[in-house]
């Protein structure tokens, strides 16, 4: 059962982790250290190196995809903040060289081809494939680079910085002069290339053993899809309402496309597996033309937005658009296993014909104590139910009156989470009460 200490708690301790794990390397190399200072500002950019070195070998860990990493944030958060970790990785390592350039000039000579050609090219390939890392990141639409070949360049450049400056420390050794203290830079560098390889190569080899294959494509409204699949030659997925996975699509799951998307269906039905993509760029542009027979391979389940055992007596789920899909999947589940708690559900959509499974919903509460409130940006004249975007008024209208004891599911658009986190926290509802996922996993 959720609680809020244990959440504090256990927030705590893996943030403490991440923390200590970044500067270890600090400490590490004072052990035995016997040089003379070299001055306070050629220490500091040198400490500047090993942390950003630190953070971009975590950068792997936090990008494992493994459930029990990163808990209890979800993996959406987890891939959240190694986006936001990663700049200011990239902060730490360029500051190592200006601070050391400005320090004293005779760093420079790192960079010179007729001192050292085989250092300088490494040393200036590590600084622009940095900014290369940053760059595709955050102007990756604006410049037109497919999504696949960004996820390929991402951890090939990740790598390389990783390898170069595991060597150049190895090189320069003033503070790894032990053998020991290089036996464990080069094994943490192994660890973090070695996730990598678990990641791109194992995992893949583990997924051909368990295929899947299109069984059904339908249009639920305009530029929305549902796809099933049905698991060929094995059981099925295990996997709880709410939860995500990765998607390959093709012969082989050695390949360069692979998606995140939320199951859709119940995870009580095992022979067949729903998901619900909107039409938003790349890939799922040609959902639609997905042929039935053509052979998929799943990567998880992934996801902390499930519903767990609580005290909660009334379930609110807070959604808009294509952020319906984890919330049907429990809908589903409570129809499937009888659970007649309480649930209320607040859809924001563009309008009635571009609501995907409007009638799904309308069957579902029959059966639930379930009560769905549609909140449409354009409704027709006839319509006499909320309009617009959802706001702080729409949400404290349609809920109970006792709001502590119910637990939230928030997914949606960006804006529209933000409103609704916003408002949850400004009424005072605990955090570890609030389950939010937002659909921009890289």
């Amino acid at each position: 059962m959720r609680t809020r200490s244990a959440f504090i708690i256990n927030s705590a301790k893996w943030l403490l982790l991440f923390t200590v794990l970044v500067v270890a390397p600090l400490f590490l190399a004072m052990v035995g250290h016997r040089e003379e200072s070299r001055g306070f500002w050629v220490e500091f950019g040198v400490g500047l190196g090993f942390i950003g070195l630190a953070m971009m070998g975590l950068q792997f860990v936090l990008t494992a995809r493994y459930s029990k990493i990163g808990a209890p944030f979800g993996m959406d958060e987890l891939l959240n903040f190694h986006g936001q970790a990663g700049y200011v990785a990239w902060l730490f390592i360029m500051g190592h060289f200006i601070v050391l350039f400005l320090a004293d000039s005779e760093f420079l000579k790192f960079l010179d081809p007729a001192v050292n050609l085989p250092r300088a090219l490494a040393l200036s390939g590590v600084i622009v494939a940095t900014c290369c890392l940053i760059a595709f990141t955050y102007w990756r639409e604006k410049i037109g680079l497919v999504y696949e070949w960004w996820r390929a360049s991402h951890g090939l450049l990740a790598l390389f910085i990783v390898f170069i400056g595991t060597v150049h420390i190895m090189q320069v050794s003033f503070y790894v002069s032990e053998i020991w203290q290089q036996a464990l830079w080069v094994i943490m560098s192994l660890v973090a290339i070695g996730m990598l390889v678990h990641n791109r190569v194992l995992r893949p080899l583990q997924m051909r053993k368990k295929p899947y294959k299109v069984v059904s494509v339908k249009e639920e409204v305009k530029e929305t899809w549902s796809i099933e699949l049905e698991p060929d030659g094995h059981a099925g997925l295990e996997f709880k309402a709410g939860q995500f996975v990765w998607i390959t699509l093709g012969e082989t799951p050695f390949k360069l496309q692979q998606h995140p998307f939320t199951i859709s269906s119940s995870p009580e039905v095992k022979d067949k597996i729903r998901f619900t993509i909107k039409e938003l760029g790349d890939f799922t542009t040609q959902v639609g033309a997905i042929e039935i027979g053509s052979r998929a391979f799943i990567e998880g389940p992934y996801g902390n937005f499930t519903m767990d055992e609580t005290s909660a007596t009334h379930n609110v789920f807070i959604v808009g658009g294509i952020g319906i899909t984890p919330t049907m999947s429990i809908l589903q589940t409570l129809r499937e296993r009888g659970d007649q708690r309480e649930s209320t559900v607040i859809y924001g959509t563009p309008s009635k014909q571009l609501t995907p499974f409007y009638e799904e919903l309308k069957a579902l509460s029959a059966e639930l104590r379930l009560n769905v409130v549609h909140v449409f940006e354009e409704a027709d004249d006839d319509w006499d139910g909320e309009t617009g975007f959802i706001t702080p008024e729409i949400i404290r209208r349609n809920l109970p009156d006792d709001i502590s004891n119910c637990e939230y599911f928030v997914c949606g658009p960006p804006p529209m989470m933000d409103v609704a986190e916003g408002t949850l926290r400004e009424w005072g509802v605990p955090v570890h009460m609030v389950h939010s996922e937002r659909f921009n996993i890289v």
